[in-house]
């Protein structure tokens, strides 16, 4: 499978991690979160396969992580709950997440985006 890269083109973050791939050759495709936003279905793959607790995949410094005070109702709120929040704005869901079909890495680090390219050499 392709590698896919469901970014925010105006996040610097993404923006990073697009040039990254770009500088090391690696071909992805890309999907704006904003303009086409993760399904409920897809993002509880996506999460599956992340290893990584739900509320990871929230972009806690966001507006409408505020606006929606969801920083007090996470810890009380049930996976659906959860997934449905996600996959009703784009703009909630921490970016970039890169995945290769079977892994995921959320957010861009350096270090990880290597780990990520070796592990599949």
């Amino acid at each position: 499978m392709a590698y896919m890269l469901y970014w925010y083109p105006k996040c610097g973050t993404c923006r990073k991690a697009k040039r990254w791939l770009d500088e090391h050759g690696i071909d992805v495709q890309t999907v704006h979160l904003v303009d086409e936003p993760l399904t409920k279905e897809k993002l509880a793959e996506l999460h599956r396969k992340s290893g990584l607790p739900l509320k990871k995949f929230f972009n806690t410094s966001g507006m409408k992580y505020r606006e929606l005070g969801l920083k007090d109702k996470l810890d009380r709120a049930s996976e659906d709950e959860m997934l449905d929040w996600l996959a009703s704005d784009g703009m909630l869901v921490k970016r970039p997440i890169l995945t290769d079909g079977e892994r995921v890495v959320l957010g861009f680090r350096e270090q990880d985006y290597e780990a990520f390219f070796a592990k599949k050499a």
